[in-house]
């Protein structure tokens, strides 16, 4: 079948409120610092509250680990399709608007269901580590009725996050995706998401993982987290089972990557970060951006370390006008 889409992603829909806070603040509400923690509406609202007077927010900002992926795809010259779930309310244009705008095609373009869209309050502290509190709203009711197998079929990978162990529904939907590209010759990839994830769905996870994707993503904690080891090489080799190629993102170690037969370490350009919210995902759609326009996987892993290491030297999850096609030309020459 004549491929539309370089990449097909499945995620939780979330408009990001990003804002700047201290440690004291974090540690004053209780909130575990560089984790996504789950919270009800009212919780998020009590967080914002209590940020009243203390902190500006940065703007609204469509987000979602899967969704900020296929945006960047996308944006470095690739086509994504991104299914999800979202309300038929503010929120869920805002988040409507800005997909299609950057040119992600989207099974919410149309009728939406009644209901509250999710949101996701970024907290970012002054060593630009992300903390993330994220309330799901509809988001959670992502479901295989989401998952399109003929536009699956028209793409040349799936894209799975792991932020979508937390649900029963959105697990059994990712797991169909994989089946149906397994199905239909498509690539699969997944990224474990974030160290919480790990911690407490792994068993989910290792379901989302089937026989093995041809793609994983993870950082350093996550992969070690899963893998009970100690340093990034041992998880590395524990992890080989699950998958036919890995990356492994270092921060300022640069990356970690197995292409099927080599191990390849490959650095990054230093940079004095501002905020790391959405570098993984900035990484990923990099990388998969390269990998579906005939790239092998180091240079992916050069394209995909100069976007991540660009990103965060700003606030939020997207690259500024013009950063993608300046990086694309120093990495790939084109």
């Amino acid at each position: 079948m004549e491929k539309k889409y370089d990449v097909y992603a499945l995620g939780n829909a979330l408009v990001d409120t990003e804002i700047e806070v201290s440690d004291a603040f974090l540690e004053r509400m209780e909130v575990g610092k560089g984790l996504m923690t789950l919270v009800d509406q009212a919780r998020q609202a009590e967080l914002l509250r209590a940020l009243e007077g203390e902190a500006e927010p940065h703007k609204l900002t469509s987000g979602g680990s899967a969704c900020n992926t296929v945006v960047a795809a996308r944006q470095f010259g690739g086509s994504g399709y991104y299914a999800c779930k979202v309300a038929g309310d503010d929120t869920g244009d805002i988040f409507v608007r800005e997909l299609l705008a950057a040119g992600v095609d989207t099974n919410m373009n149309g009728n939406r269901p009644r209901g509250i869209s999710g949101r996701c309050l970024v907290m970012i502290t002054p060593d630009a580590e992300r903390t993330m509190n994220t309330f799901l709203g509809i988001s959670e009711q992502v479901s295989e009725d989401e998952v399109d197998e003929q536009i699956v079929a028209a793409s040349r990978y799936v894209y799975l996050e792991g932020y979508l162990v937390s649900s029963p529904s959105a697990r059994a939907a990712a797991i169909r995706l994989r089946q149906l590209a397994e199905k239909n010759g498509v690539g699969t990839a997944l990224t474990f998401s974030d160290p919480a994830m790990v911690r407490f769905f792994r068993d989910g996870l290792t379901e989302m993982l089937g026989d093995g994707v041809d793609l994983l993503f993870c950082n350093e904690d996550e992969a070690k987290g899963f893998t009970d080891t100690d340093t990034p090489e041992a998880a590395l080799e524990a992890l080989k089972p699950l998958c036919r190629t890995l990356v492994m993102t270092r921060g300022a170690e640069g990356s970690l990557l197995w292409d099927g037969q080599q191990t390849h370490s490959v650095p990054c350009d230093p940079v004095k970060p501002v905020d790391t919210n959405g570098a993984g995902d900035m990484f990923a759609g990099a990388y998969l951006y390269a990998i579906t326009h005939g790239h092998d996987a180091v240079t992916a892993a050069r394209l995909a370390n100069a976007a991540a290491g660009r990103l965060i030297v700003e606030f939020g999850p997207r690259l500024p006008s013009g950063a993608h096609q300046e990086i694309r030309q120093r990495i790939l020459g084109e």
